[in-house]
């Protein structure tokens, strides 16, 4: 069964799912490819995972954290998921292109898709795919909106606090 929280956060209101205790979403609310929550899913303002998730992620975004310690549990085919993986191997204050995200995936001709399925990432900010740019450095896609992806680079550029 999917247990849900919703939090508030420095980027506007978001909300994490999780499943047999890992996290299987966190998403903006009202973001691209976010889900909308489910009558079926159990609000759960006491989960473990889920109020760990909620408390990084603040960390994160007030500059005291710049890495996630969370179980994740996403679905996905195997190409999401290969890029998924990559997208998480991203060191913070850096940046890959598109293309070289499909390279490092082992599909080197496959940039908009890799592009698409970084667009899937049901894990915002946690895997972090803001931290994917176009080929020039320009900022292009974020299921979460331009502003904050601009927003979440801005920070990382200026220096995270203490990592967990």
């Amino acid at each position: 069964m999917t247990r849900y929280l919703r939090f508030a956060s420095a980027l506007g209101p978001m909300f994490a799912t999780a499943r047999e205790g890992a996290l299987t979403g966190v998403y903006f609310e009202g973001g691209r490819h976010a889900p909308s929550i489910d009558a079926e899913w159990i609000e759960a303002p006491h989960d473990e995972v889920l109020l760990r998730c909620a408390v990084q992620l603040v960390e994160y975004l007030a500059g005291r954290r710049d890495r996630f310690d969370l179980p994740l549990a996403a679905t996905g085919t195997p190409f999401q998921q290969a890029v998924w993986r990559e997208i998480a191997r991203i060191p913070p204050g850096s940046t890959v292109s598109y293309a070289e995200l499909a390279r490092r995936a082992g599909f080197p001709r496959a940039a908009r898709a890799a592009g698409a399925a970084t667009g899937r990432n049901p894990h915002s900010i946690v895997v972090p795919c803001h931290r994917v740019v176009g080929s020039a450095g320009s900022l292009t896609g974020y299921a979460g909106g331009l502003q904050r992806k601009a927003r979440l680079l801005a920070l990382e550029a200026a220096g995270l606090g203490a990592a967990a």
